[in-house]
């Protein structure tokens, strides 16, 4: 029997005792997961993307890359990432002139910290790289799909 330091109500436990493993897993998800508390951020955060992030969204929406299913500002716990795609816990971020500051940056590393605790990769692109190099970043979030997923990615379209 798996024991938690979650309450009965939090963990999903059945009346003869025993819990779910699945049932677990997903109560833990929702703890730190698009927590309702951030709601009203994440849909102005969508309403008011940035250039490079609407510009990204459109290769990623839809499942267009891969077939992956990519979530656009959703939040991790106290955080809120650009694009997530659950199925490969990959995070991608789109950087801004904010993140060239010293402030930025260490503001970066401690969201990534937070992130790689529950076993999530991110990866990071410039803004001006997003229109700039479009495929290659197209093929850098590709790569890392494939890692992650321990699949082949499709070639381009």
């Amino acid at each position: 029997m798996l024991r938690s330091h979650l309450s009965r109500a939090q963990t999903g436990w059945f009346p003869n005792g025993t819990l779910h493993a699945q049932d677990l897993r997903m109560k833990r998800r929702r703890l730190i997961h698009n927590l309702t508390s951030s709601n009203d951020q994440r849909r102005e955060l969508r309403g008011n993307l940035t250039p490079a992030e609407a510009f990204l969204w459109k290769h990623l929406k839809s499942s267009q890359l891969d077939g992956k299913k990519f979530r656009r500002q959703h939040s991790i716990g106290p955080y809120t990432v650009d694009f997530f795609c659950a199925e490969c816990r990959l995070a991608v971020e789109l950087d801004g002139a904010g993140h060239m500051t010293e402030f930025g940056a260490e503001a970066d590393a401690e969201r990534s910290e937070f992130l790689k605790r529950f076993n999530l990769t991110v990866i990071r692109f410039e803004n001006k790289w997003v229109f700039e190099n479009t495929e290659a970043v197209l093929e850098e979030i590709r790569r890392s799909l494939k890692r992650l997923s321990g699949t082949t990615p499709s070639a381009p379209s």
